[in-house]
């Protein structure tokens, strides 16, 4: 079966065909600037053949058709026609405590979405409006929704309330949701297949621009670094992760921010941007670094300590560790930084290769544990597309 993998953001919009009878990646794509001038399509398959063309786009329905006209183009295109699609897989933001796990799509799964986009006012609209316009324009086509935060439903109580008045976790659902959920649950997977071992304890750390760490026992996720939204845990790209809520609130007054403009200060001009001043982005830290820059690698510091604390923390609660897992664009191809990050874990039997650890990413799993480590240390790329499209095909299978 062919699935179409759909991941809808505010003004773009990521896609895949997936060919699931050999999880093969037919062609993949993102549409950019939906709703803004200057909208584009890039396509490419893995033969190398692109396709690209600009068009403004008013909304994510006009972008769909968009992308339905590449992946059907006669030179570009990897199918004939919509009807090779056998089902249309979706990424979506938030479940909140509706959704414990991935879905067929339904008008009552929709209004419970709508309803949900308090929790994620940013992307949900996005998620799904996009569902509806892939309905309009494929109404016989099942479609699944994949949610960012399911992974994580089976954090016990101890794990995700937040220690303020129960009332308000009771009427307003106020707790830790965790995300990168998609992620964590495909490669905690790929690693117990990888140590022959369906009862490992495992700590994934899921690094990019957007970072976060699970602890995943046998598969089942007991704790996560992100909260009630992306912004609590790590240190991250533009983010400031955790904060004491009194210096949020000294800052906005010293700063002469609005209340509502406080979230988007954490968000957008916090983490390694806020320490560096000039970048968010850790390619260019280790130049930076290079060039004397003592903000830049106080930056990669901060962020490497403060995962540190988590995977100390996780190994505790899972009772031991039988493998760190680093994923992401950072985890996959950061040497520098999974060395920093792990230095000083080999008090509890974590040590890395740094030998191995040199190694370039090659899109395969990559063992860079040390002869002496009593914990496995591995790099594994997430592929959060074929997580989605395998949840598709076993959703769409049993119906």
């Amino acid at each position: 079966m062919k699935i179409f993998v759909v991941n809808a953001g505010s003004s773009s919009l990521k896609y895949q065909v997936m060919d699931m009878d050999n999880e093969t990646m037919l062609v993949k794509g993102n549409v950019e600037r939906i709703g803004i001038a200057g909208s584009f399509i890039k396509q490419k398959r893995p033969d190398g053949v692109t396709y690209e063309v600009s068009k403004d786009l008013e909304n994510h329905s006009q972008a769909l058709q968009m992308v339905f006209d590449a992946i059907t183009d006669e030179k570009c295109g990897v199918i004939k026609s919509l009807d090779e699609i056998g089902a249309v897989g979706h990424r979506v933001l938030h479940g909140a405590e509706d959704f414990t796990e991935s879905v067929v799509v339904t008008e009552e799964v929709l209004k419970i979405c709508d309803k949900n986009t308090e929790f994620g006012p940013l992307h949900m609209p996005a998620n799904v409006g996009c569902i509806r316009a892939c309905i309009a324009l494929m109404p016989n086509t099942p479609q699944v929704a994949v949610f960012d935060t399911t992974f994580h439903s089976t954090m016990e109580k101890k794990a995700y309330l937040y220690a303020i008045p129960y009332d308000l976790y009771i009427n307003y659902k106020i707790r830790k949701y965790g995300f990168h959920g998609t992620s964590h649950n495909f490669i905690s997977h790929e690693a117990m297949k990888y140590l022959g071992n369906d009862k490992a304890k495992i700590i994934t750390c899921h690094l990019g621009n957007g970072a976060s760490i699970a602890a995943v026992d046998a598969g089942v996720c007991k704790d996560t670094s992100m909260g009630f939204t992306p912004l609590e845990g790590l240190v991250m790209g533009t983010r400031s992760g955790n904060i004491d809520p009194a210096a949020v609130e000294f800052a906005r007054k010293k700063l002469g921010l609005k209340a509502e403009e406080v979230v988007n200060f954490l968000n957008k001009k916090c983490g390694v941007l806020g320490i560096t001043g000039k970048t968010s982005d850790f390619r260019d830290l280790a130049e930076m670094i290079e060039n004397g820059d003592e903000q830049a690698k106080l930056a990669l510091d901060m962020f490497a300590w403060r995962i540190r604390e988590y995977i100390g923390a996780y190994s505790v609660a899972l009772g031991g560790v039988d493998a760190i897992v680093f994923a992401g664009g950072i985890g996959e191809n950061n040497a520098a930084a999974r060395e920093l990050v792990l230095e000083g874990c080999e008090v509890f039997g974590a040590k890395i290769d740094k030998e191995k650890n040199k190694v370039a990413s090659t899109g395969n799993i990559e063992d860079v544990t040390a002869k002496d480590s009593k914990v496995r240390i591995l790099i594994i790329p997430t592929n959060e597309e074929l997580m989605i499209a395998r949840d598709t095909l076993r959703l769409v299978s049993q119906n």
